[in-house]
């Protein structure tokens, strides 16, 4: 029994070993074929070579032969083409920075052609893919945003339309996300200032923003938390603002979770300023 396993792992083995060397000698002969394609003078035979890559999603090797023929196509027909599968090609490749441009190079150069609204599409597109999370700088993910519109505005019946506007709003909910965040760390480190004018920016920018109910309990304990640290001549009229802050609060969000802690700061606001008065007054 025990030989009969043996045997058993050793067929095993070497149908493993011979599938390595056909993979072996495969790869050499593929790569053989592309040295060929590579040295001939013929454009034709790299153009066709090339598409058959393409369609094989063999987008390194096709990239590299569209890259060769691109001198010598300038003017024809084939140029619009292979111009859409070269940027199609990085895309594929992840290389969406790329792929942005050369779909946005491709649409400012055959913007008549049928293939431009796709490659507008997926200039704007690529950026997106390009947005990194919403705690990393967003430079990207705005542009993305504004190119995403700027299709949207050019091809308002796109067959992409309804992709489109999901990608905007996905978009606007990182950007949301990213302010929300910095201006609650202002917060959190003690920049009590800067955190309301962020908080200022933040419901300006973002008036129908799910967040603008925490950012108005945020600015209330902003100004209260502010208003207990200041020197005594500043606590009146800070203690004021935070009393300001929770009327607008509860006017606004008179359901809200987070009235009770609000109140809370409220009640203690309005002894604040009485105390605050009775010592000003002593002064």
């Amino acid at each position: 029994m025990k030989a009969y396993y043996i045997c058993r792992l050793m067929t095993g083995v070497r149908n493993i070993l011979v599938g390595i060397m056909l993979l072996v000698i495969l790869g050499m002969t593929s790569c053989g074929d592309f040295r060929k394609i590579q040295k001939s003078n013929d454009w034709r035979k790299k153009y066709d070579a090339a598409i058959n890559y393409f369609d094989k999603q063999d987008y390194y090797r096709s990239i590299i032969l569209f890259e060769e023929i691109m001198p010598y196509i300038r003017g024809t027909q084939e140029n619009e083409k292979v111009q859409f599968y070269y940027a199609y090609a990085h895309f594929y490749q992840k290389q969406y920075l790329l792929s942005s441009h050369y779909f946005k190079t491709f649409y400012e150069t055959y913007n008549r052609s049928e293939m431009a609204e796709e490659a507008y599409y997926m200039h704007a597109y690529s950026l997106f893919r390009e947005s990194p999370k919403y705690n990393l700088d967003q430079g990207s993910t705005t542009e993305a945003a504004i190119a995403m519109q700027t299709f949207l505005n050019k091809y308002p019946r796109s067959e992409y339309k309804d992709k489109a506007t999901q990608i905007i709003n996905d978009l606007r909910t990182k950007l949301e996300k990213k302010h929300f965040e910095n201006a609650r760390q202002y917060f959190e480190l003690g920049y009590y200032i800067a955190a309301q004018i962020a908080f200022d920016n933040f419901e300006r920018d973002f008036p129908d923003s799910h967040w603008n109910e925490e950012v108005a309990f945020l600015r209330i304990k902003t100004e209260y938390d502010l208003a207990r640290k200041s020197q005594v001549y500043r606590q009146k009229e800070r203690f004021l603002k935070t009393v300001d802050y929770y009327h607008a609060f509860v006017d606004k969000y008179p359901e809200s979770k987070l009235q009770k802690d609000a109140e809370t700061m409220y009640t203690s606001s309005l002894v604040n300023i009485e105390k605050v008065t009775k010592t000003l007054s002593n002064l």
